[in-house]
């Protein structure tokens, strides 16, 4: 049970009788489902574990599987087909607007720290309505990026060898600028978005925080999957089957498996394929790749700690509403680039590049199908914790009975951009013939579970998934979702002219383990829910003035 009140008096007293909620949003990127403590990770979450068991564990939530769609989907609360926002260049229409240009109004400052990658806003001051901002530009450097900006000022090119990690630069970047507010602006409510890069290739980790996992995964990952799967389903979050091994299903564009061996190391493997059927040699250097991943995770934490400190050390935490989530599943790419892999580089150094792979990527989505970029649950399913102590208190201890924060009302990134609008009174102005919001505001579940009108022939339109062709459509517990045929290579984002694969349709109540295909039991069914995508498919691509 929760306590309401507080909640209910934050949205019914007039505008000014309380001040308006901080926003904190917390970003990580290529997380996987259950790379948290507090979803059934061995990985040492405590900071986030923390804000799990103070606030909500959305079970259900979803982004739209890769790093672009789901952050111009987060700040601008359409999906990025509506605005046609494909790289490299992009679109914005001119109904669209990002999430502190509605603020702003209200007297809101908006920080930015870490990873942009919104296609046609490129500038988050200019385009985006922050007022400051760091961008990180680098994708492929932790140790020593060469390509990053602050408040729109190139900064210098990091020197190899020096003490410096993406990571805990972002979170620097992010205090100095709530220190300034703190200092300058305390009168105002604040929107900070905080966005990591951590675990996203290439994995590379500081030696300490590596040398804790130095053996946490010599089991291999079979084991490490049952294991967490177990734990899920002790934690209450997930009760399925796990999906089936995939042992050919990798993205297009990663090296092939001999390239893998040759430029990267001979133990390096392409496929999910049986731990017990690699070599020695395999295992060693598969175990080695998962405790950088692992590292990167447990940095990330021990950085949202400081952040949280300093929300503490200013008495802003009661009041500031922090959202975290991931902005696709894990990854299973290998590829090459940046300062390219040094066969000779320790793993986790700034001298390798490693990628983490599909056998390890099933266990970071424990217990879905697939990975980053496709339609599967293991691509689009995020964790999301909501923590709010002034609108969002639990009255039970969680830790005796940790179900009970939990939320199962599925939702969407399209969804924080009307859930903040609510609980700050702002107002989303979209200008003559511009679309309405897709999504729905999540704040009747931070009080209980809610059915929020989504489903074909309902109030709202259904959950919609598309990139790179892998389409997907959620309606209630039901769910179809088909494959590229042929899968696209990269550089072909939301491809409508290949040929369509075959939808399968799972019943995600009993089976979000995507084992079991009922399309050939429910045909009718499969048939609504491909015309419901289509319709909406048609209508996002006009609404983006595409023919």
């Amino acid at each position: 049970m929760l306590r309401l009140l507080p909640l209910l008096l934050l949205l019914t007293l007039p505008a000014l009788a309380a001040p308006r909620p901080n926003i904190l949003i917390l970003l990580a990127d290529d997380m996987g489902y259950s790379d948290l403590g507090s979803y059934g990770s061995e990985i040492r979450t405590p900071h986030l574990d923390a804000l799990a068991a103070g606030g909500l564990r959305f079970t259900d939530f979803y982004n739209t599987s890769r790093c672009w769609p789901t952050r111009t989907a987060l700040l601008s609360g359409y999906y990025p087909q509506q605005l046609r926002a494909d790289p490299p260049k992009g679109r914005h229409p001119a109904f669209a607007r990002l999430l502190p240009q509605d603020l702003k109004p209200l007297g809101y400052r908006s920080y930015h720290s870490g990873k942009w990658h919104v296609p046609g806003a490129p500038d988050p001051r200019k385009d985006g309505g922050f007022d400051r901002s760091y961008v990180l530009n680098d994708h492929d450097r932790f140790f020593n990026p060469k390509n990053h900006t602050e408040d729109g000022e190139r900064v210098p090119p990091v020197k190899p060898g020096t003490d410096f990690y993406v990571t805990t630069h972002i979170v620097d970047r992010a205090l100095d600028q709530l220190k300034d507010h703190a200092t300058n602006h305390a009168d105002k409510p604040f929107f900070s978005y905080v966005c990591f890069t951590s675990p996203h290739f290439p994995l590379q980790a500081p030696a300490a925080d590596v040398a804790k996992y130095k053996d946490a995964y010599t089991k291999g990952w079979d084991a490490a999957r049952a294991e967490r799967v177990a734990r899920l389903k002790a934690l209450g979050i997930v009760d399925c089957p796990p999906a089936d091994r995939r042992t050919e299903t990798t993205p297009p564009w990663n090296l092939k498996d001999a390239a893998l061996r040759e430029q990267i190391d001979p133990g390096e493997v392409g496929r999910n394929v049986p731990w017990d059927t690699l070599t020695p040699e395999q295992q060693k250097f598969q175990a080695a790749k998962m405790a950088v991943h692992a590292a990167m995770v447990d940095r990330m934490d021990q950085e949202v700690g400081r952040l949280i400190a300093q929300l503490k050390a200013t008495n802003a935490l009661d009041n500031t509403v922090i959202f975290f989530a991931s902005d696709n599943g894990a990854s299973a790419e290998q590829i090459n680039r940046g300062d390219r892999h040094d066969p000779a580089a320790a793993p986790g150094s700034a001298g390798s590049y490693l990628g983490l792979g599909a056998g390890w990527a099933s266990v970071s989505n424990a217990p879905f199908a697939l990975h980053k970029s496709y339609a599967h649950e293991g691509g689009i399913a995020t964790p999301l914790i909501v923590h709010w102590p002034t609108g969002i208190k639990p009255e039970s201890d969680t830790k005796s009975n940790p179900a009970l924060n939990l939320r199962r009302t599925p939702g969407h990134v399209i969804d924080l951009v009307p859930t903040i609008l609510e609980f700050t009174g702002a107002k989303r102005d979209i200008p003559a013939g511009g679309p309405p919001l897709p999504g729905r505001s999540l704040l009747p579940a931070f009080v209980a579970d809610v059915n929020l009108a989504r489903g074909v022939g309902g109030a709202g339109d259904p959950l919609y998934f598309h990139h790179i062709n892998h389409r997907a459509l959620r309606d209630g517990d039901w769910k179809i979702v088909a494959l590229a045929k042929p899968t696209p290579g990269e550089g072909k984002p939301n491809d409508t002219n290949t040929p369509n694969a075959a939808w399968a349709l799972y019943h995600l109540a009993t089976d979000r383990g995507e084992r079991t295909d009922l399309s050939k039991a429910h045909p009718d069914r499969v048939k609504q829910m491909a015309a419901k995508w289509e319709e909406m498919e048609k209508r996002f691509r006009k609404e983006a003035g595409e023919p």
